[in-house]
């Protein structure tokens, strides 16, 4: 998915959900899916245009197969106008907040990553700034 507004005015992103490993280092194939699917379920209503799951990766320790899902990484594709990529990664940040344990997710658009993670405010401010900066032309 290439991630560049010029491709039809959309922007392709990866979401890929990496749940804290001191908190959940024997974390359940089952629990991460449904982290994953949580996140999906919110992606869905910042007003992106589709979320599919990424192929590929490896499955999480005790799981059967590597079913995507479970790998907790997302394809999302969205309008380059509008202000949603700003909507969507502010989501990302408040999804996080509101976790218990301490969650990363890493965006990537057109092999350019930002990791998410708690912050302070400024430091989020700065950083996802800049990424967005980076990536809508703003």
């Amino acid at each position: 998915m290439n991630g560049s507004p010029e491709a039809g005015g959309l922007i392709g992103m990866r979401v890929e959900l990496l749940p804290d490993a001191d908190v959940h280092a024997d974390m359940d194939a089952d629990l991460h899916d449904r982290l994953t699917r949580r996140l999906r379920r919110e992606l869905s209503e910042v007003g992106v245009e589709s979320i599919r799951t990424a192929p590929g990766g490896p499955a999480p320790e005790g799981a059967k197969s590597p079913d995507p899902v479970t790998v907790g990484a997302l394809l999302v594709a969205f309008s380059a106008s509008g202000g949603v990529f700003t909507s969507l990664v502010g989501m990302l940040q408040d999804w996080l907040d509101r976790q218990s344990a301490r969650h990363r997710i890493v965006v990537t658009v057109d092999g350019d990553s930002l990791e998410l993670e708690r912050a302070t405010a400024a430091e989020r401010r700065e950083l996802i700034g800049a990424f967005i900066r980076r990536h809508s032309g703003g």
